[in-house]
C-alpha cells in the first residue's frame, strides 16, 4: 500500500477531538493568557477606580451626618428650658460665636411672627424662650385654668405694681402707698416668686423688697425700664406725694 502524507501524522499532530481540551503546551498557554489578562485588568481597574468611588461615597455619608442644624439646636434647648436663656449661654453651650446665636434667635423669631405661629420666641428678662401668641391667650387660659381662679387678687395686684414702681421697697412702705396692711399679700408673692428680699433699709433696718426675673419673664418685659408711665393711671384724689413719686 502506498503511505499517505496523513499517515504520518503524530498524535501531537493530530487535531483534538471535539469536546476535548487542548493538550497543554503553546496553544493552551495562550488561551489562559486571555482571561488572566481579562481578570486582571477588570481587577486593576477596580482598584484604581475603587478608592476614589469608595471616598467620595464616605464624603457624602459624612455630610450627611453632620447633625441637627444650629437653628434645630437652639429650638431644641428653647423648649425645654423654664427661664429665659442668654444668648452666651447658648453660645457657650453650641460653641459657636454670640454674634451668630443672637442672628439666628431674631431670625426664628421673625419666622414664626410671619408664618403666624401661636407662640413666638421673646427676649425677655435677660435671656430667650417660647411664649404662646397674644391673640391665643383666651384659648389657653381655658386649657390652663380650666374654670381655677389662677389670676391675683386686686390686693395682690396693687402691691405688686407698689413694688415694682417703688423697689427696693419696705412692707411698711408698701402698706403706707395702698392704706391697708400689706404683709399678708407681700407673703403671697413671694412664695409665688414674683418679689424676693433686697437686703435692709440703712436708717430703718426694714426688710427691702423687689421684683424678681420670673415677675418680668411673666409680664413679657426685659428689664423694669420697660414699666409703662404709671402716672397716667393714677386716680385724680391720690395724695400729692404719691404722685410725685410715681
Amino acid at each position: 500500500m502506498t503511505d499517505h502524507p496523513e499517515d504520518h501524522r503524530t498524535a501531537e499532530d493530530a487535531p483534538a477531538p471535539e469536546g476535548e481540551s487542548a493538550p497543554e503546551g503553546e496553544s493552551a498557554s495562550e488561551g489562559s493568557s486571555a482571561p488572566e489578562r481579562g481578570i486582571g485588568s477588570e481587577f486593576a481597574g477596580e482598584s484604581e477606580n475603587g478608592p476614589e468611588r469608595e471616598s467620595g461615597a464616605g464624603e457624602a455619608s459624612s455630610d450627611g451626618e453632620d447633625g441637627p442644624s444650629l437653628r434645630a439646636q437652639i429650638e431644641a434647648i428653647l423648649l425645654v428650658v423654664d427661664e429665659p436663656v442668654a444668648e452666651i449661654t447658648l453660645a457657650q453651650l453650641l460653641e459657636r460665636p454670640v454674634p451668630e446665636i443672637a442672628a439666628t434667635l431674631r431670625e426664628l423669631a421673625a419666622e414664626y411672627t410671619a408664618q403666624g405661629r401661636g407662640f413666638d420666641l421673646r427676649d425677655v428678662a435677660g435671656g430667650w424662650r417660647f411664649y404662646t401668641r397674644d391673640i391665643c391667650a383666651p384659648v389657653v387660659e381655658r386649657f390652663v385654668t380650666d374654670g381655677q381662679q389662677a389670676r391675683l387678687t386686686q390686693a395682690a395686684l396693687e402691691t405688686l405694681a407698689v413694688v415694682a414702681y417703688r423697689q427696693p421697697v419696705s412692707r411698711a412702705r408698701v402698706s403706707a402707698v395702698r392704706g391697708v396692711n400689706s404683709d399678708g399679700v407681700m407673703r403671697t408673692l413671694a412664695l409665688r416668686g414674683l418679689i424676693e428680699e433686697a437686703g435692709q433699709d440703712p436708717e430703718s433696718q426694714a426688710t427691702l423688697f423687689r421684683t424678681t426675673g420670673y415677675f418680668l419673664e411673666r409680664l413679657g418685659l426685659r428689664d423694669l425700664d420697660e414699666l409703662p408711665e404709671l402716672a397716667p393711671y393714677l386716680p385724680e384724689d391720690l395724695p400729692e406725694e404719691i404722685v410725685e413719686e410715681a
